[in-house]
């Protein structure tokens, strides 16, 4: 067994779902639940197969969110993980929908910040065995950072 990482390539700093599923229709599942929890939604999903033909299948609403699933998700090549895409929504509009789709077996993460997948590979194939989100803590809060948080949420409408 062989350990790697792979970093997700995320140019822009999109917001993103990593996951793991069990059935090929995961890929129009995830597409039926998304659209229809939030409209117009802009995302796109790759499921890397894990057994027949082994592809990566994908679907979306925007052709370069695709592009940008497919790629990664070639690029980790672990058996019966997706990657969702997605622009002018935040995970948090999705994941509990996400995580409610059947063939939905875990979340490794939903984020927007640089993400290291740490990978084992064997003969058989690549497993996802966890994921470095973002970077190590620098401290505690204080009393001004509280207050930064709390005007963030705000300003973005999350709170009132």
């Amino acid at each position: 067994m062989e350990l790697k990482t792979v970093q997700i390539d995320n140019p822009e700093l999109l917001n993103f779902i990593l996951g793991h599923s069990h059935f090929i229709k995961t890929v129009e599942d995830l597409y039926e639940a998304i659209v229809t929890t939030v409209p117009g939604a802009k995302f796109g999903i790759a499921f890397c197969e894990a057994s027949d033909v082994c592809l990566v299948r994908h679907a979306g609403t925007d052709d370069e969110l695709v592009a940008l699933a497919q790629k990664n998700a070639l690029n980790l090549s672990a058996g019966h993980s997706f990657i969702i895409f997605m622009r002018d929504m935040f995970p948090i509009n999705i994941l509990n929908t996400v995580k409610n789709v059947p063939e939905v077996c875990r979340i490794f993460c939903a984020t927007a910040n640089p993400v290291e997948v740490i990978i084992a590979e064997t003969a058989q194939g690549r497993g996802i065995l966890g994921v470095v989100d973002g970077f190590a803590s620098k401290g505690i809060e204080a009393d001004a950072d509280i207050t930064t948080r709390k005007s963030f949420l705000r300003t973005i409408g999350y709170k009132m």
